[in-house]
């Protein structure tokens, strides 16, 4: 394909996915913990680059940093304001893409939008649930036609099994860190900061950059599949 051809194929697009998986042999509540524990991600989440906790809004609401890897694109970060909340027997975790000053787009990543993140875990039994997931993200830049169709293909099924993974290994994990640490759960545990909400705005798309990545072509791996390595690091 010539460059005036392949550059006809560049999209700018929005990533949106709302799916939802049965979960067996896993309770509720660890699936909750698992989105929840920043350490954990860590070690299941071979696409992070660096992701942590901010500040705080209440006691359900705080800020959070997240960046990684795209593959063969550049990095992409996140500041997302987050909240959650149990629900009767349901647990939802909602985020959406805020301006923070203290957190100014990097040159080393392209800024990306999250429009809507949601995840809502619906008990079926007292070890397994229902997962729904859903997800509206910009992330920004005219990208070539086989990133797109890549992304709507996998996007979504490939965050739902790393999720489930982690899930099963989670417990015996938890029992050897700080097993009792939950702010998430237990709100007096929470050593964030403050932030005053006039701190933040809502995070415009248009504002940010919009980088050309016309000459990134699809590599062998990502031909072939997923070629990040999906085991959860022990430790």
């Amino acid at each position: 394909m010539n460059l005036e051809a392949e550059r006809s194929q560049l999209v700018h697009f929005v990533l949106s996915t709302n799916t939802s998986l049965e979960c067996k042999n896993i309770a509720a509540s660890t699936l909750y913990d698992v989105l929840h524990d920043i350490q954990y991600r860590k070690k299941w989440d071979t696409s992070v680059i660096e992701t942590y906790d901010v500040g705080k809004l209440t006691a359900n609401t705080d800020v959070g940093y997240y960046s990684c890897k795209c593959g063969p694109l550049k990095s992409r970060d996140f500041v997302t304001l987050r909240s959650w909340l149990p629900l009767g027997d349901d647990y939802l975790i909602i985020n959406h893409s805020v301006k923070y000053p203290k957190l100014p787009p990097k040159k080393e990543c392209v800024r990306a939008v999250s429009l809507l993140t949601g995840y809502l875990i619906r008990p079926t039994g007292p070890k397994s649930c229902v997962f729904f997931y859903l997800a509206q993200v910009d992330p920004r830049g005219s990208l070539p036609l086989w990133v797109v169709n890549k992304a709507s293909q996998y996007f979504a099924p490939k965050v739902m099994k790393k999720i489930l993974k982690a899930s099963e290994k989670y417990p015996e994990w938890k029992k050897k860190h700080s097993p009792q640490h939950k702010p998430w759960l237990y709100p007096e545990q929470i050593s964030l900061p403050s932030i005053p909400l006039s701190e933040l705005s809502m995070q415009n798309a248009n504002e940010l950059e919009n980088i050309d990545e016309s000459s990134v072509s699809e590599s062998k791996d990502y031909r072939n599949g997923d070629s990040e390595d999906d085991e959860i690091q022990n430790g």
